[in-house]
């Protein structure tokens, strides 16, 4: 992955981001591990929510591995610029972040596991970069689809920053925000880990155990 200049670790203006494109980039047809096709459609009874951890492939590599968890995805949300490429987005200029895109069975994986999952894997207090990894691209964020799902991750942060809090670490930089659009990334991207392990991961936490979905009560 590119390590970006400190110069690239605010975010860009809407007025000048990049202009992106009207057509979709070209992406992967099926997901590597499980043969399913790569699709936006949603099962009756699942739900999709967006995760940015730093880096998406190890982030990717981490959920699919999720019992529940149905389909996973790699791409581009949060910002600006329609149909935005990896290069572009490396340029900090689409505002948008790395993410990971997963669709799950409620019924098979409680959302506040998914949001466990997501908080003790990653340092959610380091703003604009994840580790050596530095830009906006690499923001932490949730984006939710439902309201239950938002309610949720405020809910899960607010317990975590105690957690955090008491270990003596400092303040969560999460973006928590309704989903917009997702933008799938290139072909190369999608299951990268699957498809070649022993490239980059660049995932690590904070060592502090989250309290949601242990249960430990997260007050609400």
């Amino acid at each position: 992955m590119f390590t970006l200049r400190p110069d690239k670790s605010g975010m860009v203006r809407p007025e000048n981001a990049l202009p992106g494109r009207p057509e979709p980039i070209a992406t992967a047809s099926h997901h590597v591990v499980s043969g399913l096709p790569l699709t936006l459609d949603v099962p009756e009874g699942m739900e999709a929510v967006l995760f940015g951890m730093g880096c998406f492939w190890g982030a990717e590599r981490l959920l699919w591995q999720v019992p529940g968890v149905w389909l996973t995805m790699v791409g581009y949300a949060g910002g600006y610029t329609p149909n935005p490429t990896y290069e572009e987005t490396c340029t900090a200029r689409t505002g948008h972040a790395e993410v990971v895109r997963v669709v799950h069975d409620p019924q098979a994986v409680d959302f506040a596991q998914l949001l466990r999952t997501f908080w003790e894997s990653h340092d959610p207090t380091q703003g604009m970069r994840q580790g050596n990894d530095t830009g906006s691209q690499y923001r932490s964020a949730i984006y939710t689809t439902t309201q239950a799902q938002f309610d949720a991750a405020i809910a899960s942060r607010d317990a975590y920053q105690s957690a955090l809090r008491a270990a003596g670490r400092g303040a969560i930089t999460t973006e928590i925000a309704s989903a917009g659009v997702f933008y799938f990334a290139e072909a190369y991207h999608q299951q990268y880990l699957a498809r070649n392990p022993r490239g980059y991961c660049g995932l690590g936490g904070t060592g502090v155990s989250c309290p949601v979905g242990s249960g430990i009560a997260s007050g609400g």
